[in-house]
C-alpha cells in the first residue's frame, strides 16, 4: 500500500452542517507487528480514502485507563483509572461520579447528537445502569469475550451464547444506521473484542493464515541482562523455550483470524453510510485501545509495558475533503479523540481536557514536536499469586502461568511513567520505574528502533535532569499544561 503526503487545507471548516462521527475501537491490536495487514477492507475503505498516523499512541498500554482516557481526553493521573482492575479504578466511583459525567460522548448528546454505543466499555463494568451520555447502549460485562457474553442492552441485562460478539456488534451498528435520522447528526462507537485473549475467531475464519508466523523482529526472544532491562523483564526462562515461541506463532495467527470479522464489520458500516449517502459528512475514526508484545525481550505475549510494540496502535481516519492516502507523521494520542470530535461538531473544548485536536496537524507536513505521558501502575499482589510457578506469593507477581513457563507479565512495581519526545529532530523515549532500583530507561528510536540498546546511565546529566523535569511536570499536568514541551 503506497501512500503519499498531502497538504490539507482545512477541510473541516467547508462542511455545511453538524458532522456524523464513527469510531471503532479494537482491542489489543498492535501496529509494529503488522497487526492491521490482514485487514484488507478497513486499508482500502478508511486509510486509502483518508489518513494514516504513523505516529499514533495510547497513555497508558492497558485496556481500561486507555479506555477511560480515550472518552474524557485526560491522562490516567487525572480520571484515576490506573489498571484493569477494581482496586485500580475501574470503572470505580471517580470515574462513574466525577469523570464520566463530562465525557464526550455526553457534551455532543446535549448539543443534539443521537449517540450509540456497542461492545466493551470499561473491564469491571457490570452494571444495570447506561452511562450518561449514550441513546442507544448494547455494553459489555467485563472483559472482551467472543462467544456466551451478557450485555446491558438499553437497561435490560442479557446472556448471548451463541452469536459471535463481533457480529451480533455488527448488527446492532447496521441496524442504528440504517434508522438515523440524516437530517440531525450522530456519534456511534463500536468496541470489538478483537484481537483480545482468548483471540477466538469466527468459525468462517478459523482456518486463515495457515502459514503466517509471529514477526521476528530484531528484539524477538532475546534475553538481557539488569541494567539492560527493568527487573520483569530478565526473569527466567530468557530466552522463551521452542514450545513457546511455537505458542506465540499459534496466537498470533488466531489474532489475524479473529479481526476478519472486524474487517467486515468496518466494511459493512462503510457500505451502508454509502447506501444512505452520509459518508459524504461523516467521520470515520479507527483505532486500539493498546498496542500488543509477542516474544519481543523473551517476554510470551500481552501488554503493560513502556516499549513500541505495547504503546504504539493503528490510527487511522476518514472524512469529508480529506484527501487519500494522506500520511501523518506528527504524534498523536488517544487523548486527542475528545478535543478533536469537539471540534469537528463545534463544542467548546473544557479545559480539563488534557489531549490536543489533530485537525491542526492535516494542514502540516512538518512533524509538530510533542512530549506525550505514557504511564502504568503494576497490578501484582499477594492474591494474584499463582502456585504452580515457582516464585513466592511476598513476590506480588501476576500473570504467570505454567502455559507461558511462568514468564510473568506483570508486578506490583512494574510501574512507570515515560515522556514519548518527538519532534523534526527528536525521536526518544525515557522512562522512569518506580521500584526500589528507581531504575531508568531511555532510547534514541531513530537509530534503535527496536530499544536493544538502553542509553540511559549514558546520556548526559543534563538532559536526563531535563527528561526527569519533564516527567515530574507531565505526571502532575491538567489540561493546557499537558501540552507544554518541558
Amino acid at each position: 500500500m503506497i501512500f503519499r503526503i498531502i497538504l490539507v487545507s482545512c477541510f473541516w471548516a467547508s462542511v455545511q452542517s453538524a458532522p456524523n462521527i464513527v469510531l471503532v475501537l479494537t482491542d489489543d491490536q498492535d501496529i509494529m507487528l503488522k497487526g492491521l495487514s490482514p485487514m484488507t477492507k478497513t486499508q482500502k475503505l478508511i486509510a486509502n480514502q483518508g489518513a494514516t498516523f504513523v505516529n499514533a499512541f495510547t497513555s497508558s498500554p492497558i485496556c481500561c485507563p486507555s479506555r477511560s482516557s480515550l472518552l474524557s481526553g485526560q491522562y490516567a493521573h487525572n480520571t484515576k483509572v490506573y489498571n484493569n482492575s477494581k482496586s485500580g479504578g475501574c470503572y470505580g466511583v471517580h470515574w462513574r461520579e466525577t469523570v464520566e459525567p463530562e465525557t464526550f460522548p455526553v457534551l455532543l448528546q446535549k448539543h443534539g447528537y443521537k449517540t450509540f454505543y456497542a461492545g466493551k466499555y470499561l473491564n469491571e463494568y457490570y452494571s444495570k445502569d447506561i452511562p450518561v451520555g449514550w441513546d442507544e447502549w448494547y455494553g459489555l460485562h467485563g472483559n472482551s469475550r467472543y462467544f456466551n457474553y451478557t450485555l446491558n442492552v438499553n437497561g435490560k441485562v442479557l446472556f448471548y451464547s451463541d452469536e459471535y460478539l463481533t457480529d451480533h456488534l455488527k448488527n446492532r451498528t447496521l441496524e442504528f444506521l440504517e434508522k438515523v435520522s440524516s437530517s440531525a447528526p450522530f456519534f456511534a462507537m463500536v468496541s470489538p473484542p478483537a484481537p483480545h485473549e482468548p483471540f477466538t475467531a469466527a468459525y468462517r475464519h478459523q482456518d486463515m493464515f495457515p502459514n503466517v508466523k509471529a514477526v521476528r523482529t530484531k528484539n524477538f526472544n532475546i534475553p538481557f541482562g539488569p541494567l539492560e532491562k527493568h527487573w520483569l523483564l530478565t526473569m527466567p526462562p530468557s530466552p522463551l523455550p521452542e514450545q513457546i515461541v511455537e505458542e506465540v506463532d499459534i496466537i498470533y495467527r488466531k489474532r489475524w483470524q479473529s479481526l476478519m470479522a472486524v474487517d467486515e464489520m468496518v466494511a459493512a458500516m462503510v457500505n451502508i453510510l454509502e447506501k444512505r449517502k452520509l459518508m459524504a459528512n461523516t467521520y470515520f475514526i479507527y483505532t486500539s485501545d493498546n498496542g500488543f508484545h509477542m516474544g519481543q525481550f523473551s517476554q510470551p505475549y500481552d501488554k503493560r509495558q513502556p516499549y513500541e510494540t505495547d504503546i504504539r496502535i493503528p490510527f487511522l481516519f476518514r472524512g469529508p475533503k480529506l484527501l487519500p492516502k494522506t500520511l501523518v507523521a506528527s504524534p498523536t494520542a488517544l487523548i486527542d479523540i475528545a478535543p478533536t470530535v469537539l471540534e469537528l461538531a463545534g463544542i467548546d473544548i473544557p479545559p480539563q481536557i488534557d489531549g490536543d485536536s489533530f485537525l491542526s496537524k492535516l494542514n502540516n507536513m512538518e512533524i509538530q514536536e510533542r512530549q506525550i505521558l505514557i504511564e502504568y501502575w503494576g497490578e501484582g499482589n499477594s492474591e494474584t499469586y499463582n502456585p504452580e510457578c515457582p516464585w513466592q506469593r511476598k513476590d506480588n507477581l501476576y500473570l504467570c502461568s505454567s502455559e507461558i513457563a511462568c514468564h510473568c507479565q506483570d508486578a506490583w512495581n512494574n510501574t512507570f511513567n515515560c515522556v514519548r519526545h518527538l519532534g523534526s529532530d527528536m525521536n526518544m523515549v525515557y522512562c522512569q520505574f518506580k521500584d526500589k532500583e528507581n531504575f531508568v530507561e531511555a532510547y534514541d528510536l531513530t537509530n534503535d528502533l527496536y530499544q536493544v540498546n538502553n542509553i540511559a546511565y549514558d546520556m548526559l546529566p543534563s538532559i536526563r535532569a531535563k527528561y526527569s523535569l519533564a516527567l515530574n511536570n507531565l505526571t502532575e499536568c491538567v489540561g493546557e499544561t499537558c501540552r507544554r514541551i518541558y
